[in-house]
Formats: C-alpha cells, structure tokens, sequence
C-alpha cells in the first residue's frame, strides 16, 4: 500500500475559489484502489453552527462527481450541540480517585482529567466505571489495552475536550460526544448537499466510523483505507472536512 503525500503544510496548502485546502496526496487501500484526499480548512466552528451551511460554504466549491465526505465527529458534535461544559461536570470522589491512575495522553483522548471521568461516570454509572478500571488494571500489565473503553461502552471512547494542552481555550473548558444517531444526520446531510457522507472520529491513533449515508459507494474497508493516514491532521489545523477522491 503505498502513501505518496508530502506532510510539509506549505507545500500541501491550495487556494481554489477562495476556499483553503490541504492535498493529502494519493493512497492506495489493500484492494489496489487508490485515492485522493483533500483536507478542507475552515473558520473554528463555533456550537450551534449548521452543518448543511458548512458543507455548502467550504466543501461543493471543490467537490467533483463520484467525490465523497469525511465529515469530522467533534464538528458535528458542536454543529447539534452535543457538548459539557465544565460547570454542568461536578467531579466526586471516584472520579478524583480514578483519572490518577490513567495512563498520561498527549492527544486530549484519554480519562486522564477529574472532569473527563465524572463525565463517563455520569454516562455509564458509577458500578460499570469501577469494574471497567479494575479489569483494565489487571490486563494492562500484559500488555492489553483499551480495556476501559470497551467496557463503559456508549462511546466514551469518543470523548474529547476538557484537554488542558488544547489549542483552543473553548476546549480545555468543554467536553465534546460523539452525537446520536450518525448514520441519521450523514443521510439528511447527503440529500440536503448531494454528496454521500461518513461520519469519522479521527486521530493519530485510530479511525473511527460512526456512521454513514445510505448512498456512500465506498465499502466500510475502503473508507478505512482512505483515512488510514489521518488526513484531518490534528485540530489546530481545521481542517475537519476530508475529500476522498476515488482515482
């Protein structure tokens, strides 16, 4: 499988139509298939902000026929306000006793914050927490992680924010969940826009689909394949909107 993008952003950066973007470059998925990636930056969407406007502002400018969207998770979750603040989070006891023992995470994407933990408490209920820490305490000395996501469940994998280290000072102060019913708003999105599209919650570590419009031509593998690099880069870069060009 071969990746032939240059990662330097002066050199990825194009201006088409007034609308800023990053060519990823071509990859090549294990079918043979290969696929341009085109990384759209847009002004720092703010809660509330409607994602059909989006699309039509940064995304049909550049689109071509046969093109479909990675629409990024955490600019869904703040488009239908799928959001905590800090002040609707009260941390207890378990959850200042918990985030110590979470393993240090330099991407905002792990427990390791009293805040983040209430929350997951809050979602999943505080005997699911406790058996979720215990049987990751026990599992990660043999070198088995991600224990604790798997047994909360309900997406708690997929809650950013709350990130002391973030770029943007709304993030160290609000949580962000992955939204409700993604295989719904990529399918109102499609037909509003005429373009399919996949919800992706995407980072340097993995790339999770959450759902997807009931038009999309490309399998759940070949998506995989053509965010396997993470072409959203990371936030600071707003670049929440992906282009995948099938070649």
């Amino acid at each position: 499988m071969g990746i032939i993008p240059s990662r330097n952003l002066a050199e990825q950066r194009r201006e088409e139509k007034g609308i800023v973007y990053y060519d990823r470059g071509v990859i090549q998925g294990e079918d043979g298939r290969q696929y341009d990636r085109l990384a759209i930056q847009t002004h720092f969407i703010q809660r509330g902000e409607s994602q059909e406007e989006l699309v039509r502002r940064y995304v049909l400018p550049l689109a071509q026929p046969g093109d479909v969207l990675s629409f990024g998770a955490k600019v869904m979750a703040m488009c239908v306000e799928s959001v905590k603040t800090r002040d609707e989070v009260h941390p207890g006891f378990w959850a200042n006793l918990l985030w110590r023992f979470a393993g240090i995470n330099t991407t905002g994407v792990g427990m390791h914050e009293p805040y983040k933990m209430q929350l997951v408490i809050d979602m999943c209920g505080l005997p699911r927490v406790l058996l979720a820490a215990f049987l990751s305490a026990v599992t990660k000395p043999f070198g088995v992680h991600g224990v604790f996501y798997k047994v909360c469940g309900k997406g708690v994998g997929g809650i950013d924010g709350f990130y002391f280290r973030s770029s943007f000072d709304v993030y160290k102060e609000m949580a962000l969940i992955n939204p409700e019913n993604p295989d719904g708003l990529c399918e109102a999105l499609a037909k509003a826009c005429g373009i399919p599209v996949v919800l992706m919650d995407a980072n340097d570590l993995q790339r999770d689909q959450l759902g997807k419009s009931s038009d999309m031509p490309l399998s759940d593998a070949q998506l995989q394949d053509a965010m396997r690099d993470n072409p959203s880069g990371q936030g600071d870069e707003l670049t929440p909107f992906i282009l995948i060009r099938p070649l």
